[in-house]
């Protein structure tokens, strides 16, 4: 009796295992987001649009005194590429190693945001779907800010 309760407690974790994995499997295997946003080329350019932004944006430009901005455009467009379902693999540091020791604090990462969302707007892209890759980069929030 006792192996057989063992068996069945065994069967039923293991597929509530199974359950919780394929949800998550098949959100990576979506690639509807990274459609939607125009593929890399897109992407790119909204990767390059938004750092001249910021390099423009009196409220957050200093931050990037000291920053490679062309490896930085490499490294958030293969993390916007992933994160949305794309063929990318983002190949930079943790979040929380890099932005560690530059005392973010939540209006700079708002401004970032704001010239994301500009330059998501010039590259015609629908504000749903806008809405959905920054629902995707939120949680990051916690890691980059740290005042």
């Amino acid at each position: 009796m006792k192996t057989l309760i063992k068996k069945a407690v065994w069967l039923a974790a293991a597929m509530v295992i199974l359950m919780t994995a394929l949800p998550v499997q098949a959100q990576k295997d979506d690639d509807s987001l990274y459609r939607d946003l125009g593929g890399l080329e897109v992407l790119t350019k909204v990767v390059d649009d938004t750092l001249a932004l910021a390099l423009a944006d009196v409220r957050i430009k200093d931050t990037f005194k000291d920053t490679d901005m062309k490896r930085l455009a490499k490294l958030i467009t293969e993390q916007f590429c992933e994160l949305s379902g794309g063929p990318c693999k983002y190949s930079g540091d943790p979040m929380k190693e890099v932005h560690q020791g530059l005392a973010l604090n939540n209006m700079q990462f708002n401004a970032l945001v704001e010239d994301l969302q500009a330059a998501m707007d010039k590259a015609n892209i629908p504000s749903r779907t806008q809405n959905k890759l920054l629902a995707l980069l939120a949680p990051m929030q916690r890691t980059v800010v740290s005042k």
